[in-house]
């Protein structure tokens, strides 16, 4: 096969690897860090002023805690002897049970934040696991239980700004436009593939005023008047190359592939729920740890 030569400049690894050493010991210290302890009484007093029935006994920062072990692949009673032993350590504090673990876990806000303004976004999607098997018994016995579609909006440092989950049937261009809508106060400009060349993502991009480089389509058409005829003649007029240069496409990967590859490695990309809206809870689960481990080493 013949050797396919590399086009613009060649990459140059300018990372302070002194700096990212120390942010990766610093995300190992956040997994067993019992942080917890220091807000414990703050926590449940906050949780607890005007709430009727039953108080809360274990803080939100607890179920933090566990949640991001749980995303690792922890199950339920391991956490419980986690916690164990560390209340063993430090002062006999009480011990959650693996059955309200579960409970807390499944009530986590899971929430994500725009790491900042005037974001560059990318827009993507990618597949999960339902369960561990392997493509041998998929093939083999004709086992096939679908897989969850995950899709984000992103930005160039690698945070994640929104998540939508779902199963494979999910439109994936209808939700990045949905994250867009919900956070186009924070996004200067949209990166996208292919799969998003249509006009309903320009004209919305068009309404909160973003710059746009989505991949155009080989065969889209040019005429007409708008933000997508103009950014098709763009294309074709310049060429791919000439295009990418001009728009940073290649930042696209940082925001996107860069996320979904990371938070896979690093979290798994298999879930071990078998209801489907757990499923779907324990997917975004993981893209949440991940970025909680993310800012433990930034910080």
């Amino acid at each position: 096969m013949a050797k396919k030569k590399r086009w613009g400049e060649k990459w140059k690894d300018n990372r302070d690897w002194k700096a990212y050493n120390e942010q990766l010991v610093k995300r190992g210290e956040f997994y067993i860090n019992p942080r917890f302890l220091e807000t414990w009484l703050k926590e449940v007093q906050e949780m607890n002023h005007g709430k009727v029935g039953q108080p809360y006994m274990y803080p939100t920062s607890l179920i933090e805690f566990v949640g991001v072990l749980k995303a690792k692949g922890f199950s339920l009673r391991d956490l419980q002897g986690v916690v164990q032993a560390l209340s063993k350590r430090f002062n006999n504090f009480p011990v959650i049970c693996f059955s309200q673990v579960r409970r807390r876990i499944l009530k986590l806000p899971l929430a994500f934040n725009a790491k900042g303004s005037n974001l560059v976004v990318g827009v993507d999607g990618s597949g999960m696991k339902v369960s561990n098997r392997g493509e041998w018994i998929r093939q083999k016995w004709a086992v096939r239980r679908g897989w969850i579609k995950v899709v984000i909006l992103g930005d160039v440092d690698g945070n994640i700004v929104d998540i939508r989950v779902g199963n494979e049937d999910v439109d994936e261009r209808a939700a990045g436009r949905g994250m867009i809508r919900d956070n186009n106060c924070v996004i200067d400009k949209v990166l996208a593939d292919g799969l998003h060349d249509c006009g309903a993502t320009f004209d919305l991009c068009e309404e909160f005023g973003l710059e746009t480089g989505v991949k155009i389509r080989e065969n889209a058409d040019e005429s007409g008047l708008g933000r997508r005829p103009d950014e098709v003649r763009l294309y074709k007029n310049m060429g791919y190359k000439g295009w990418a240069k001009v728009k940073a496409y290649g930042k696209r990967w940082l925001a996107t592939e860069g996320i979904f590859s990371a938070s896979k490695r690093i979290m798994g990309e298999c879930v071990n729920a078998h209801k489907k809206r757990n499923m779907y809870r324990e997917a975004r689960l993981k893209f949440w740890a991940y970025q909680q481990v993310k800012d433990a080493g930034a910080g």
